[in-house]
């Protein structure tokens, strides 16, 4: 155990990616299951979606998941509301601030996770009172800034006290490997759970990764 797993509530301080339209209950509930942290997709559907989600997630397992909340969307204040009223204990956020959200979500005793494409960023973030960053580097596959996952790793390691978790690139072993080498204590993978058998994605998906 370690301090991105005590907060995860997992085996393993892994994350599956918030893949929008790709990460939805059942695949969120496969890598729950299988020991990482299960992450069901908010972004681009209504309240009422995410309930059927979140619904189908605890049919299939009774482990720890999470929702991301895509802070871009008009219907995030309904999504928060949602997610706060279905007891949800670990959010991921993206594409803004979850500041004007973070009194309701400490108030429920929300675990709040942030992704990060900078140092000036993750030191906001972490001012603000969240419980860990997600560091991606420019090689993820919904790249949000200019700095590659190398360097930025271990920048942000090295200027932050809370957790930091790994995300940009990282598919293998040695990925995973590499980002704890450099001081993370966490890995956010997307693509790669993106061939699953549980995800929606077509047969001609799966073939082009692999």
């Amino acid at each position: 155990m370690n301090r991105v797993t005590a907060i995860l509530g997992t085996k393993y301080p892994i994350i599956q990616g918030a893949m929008q339209y790709v990460a939805n209950g059942k695949l969120a509930a496969a890598v729950s299951e299988t020991g990482g942290l299960g992450v069901v997709a908010a972004g681009g559907i209504s309240s009422e979606q995410l309930i059927t989600e979140i619904n189908i997630v605890r049919k299939l397992t009774q482990k720890q998941f999470a929702v991301n909340l895509n802070l871009q969307y008009k219907n995030v204040p309904e999504l928060v509301k949602t997610v706060i009223e279905q007891g949800i204990k670990i959010i991921t956020t993206g594409a803004g601030t979850p500041k004007y959200y973070m009194d309701d979500l400490k108030k429920a005793g929300i675990k709040v996770i942030p992704v990060v494409p900078n140092l000036k960023i993750a030191q906001k973030m972490e001012k603000l009172g969240v419980d860990a960053v997600i560091a991606e580097g420019m090689e993820a596959g919904a790249h949000i800034g200019q700095n590659s996952s190398l360097v930025l790793w271990p920048q942000i390691v090295q200027n932050l006290s809370i957790p930091v978790i790994a995300a940009g690139g990282i598919a293998t072993r040695a990925g995973v490997k590499a980002a704890f080498d450099l001081g993370c204590e966490g890995v956010q993978s997307g693509t790669v759970f993106s061939v699953c058998s549980e995800s929606p994605v077509s047969d001609q998906w799966r073939e082009a990764i692999y």
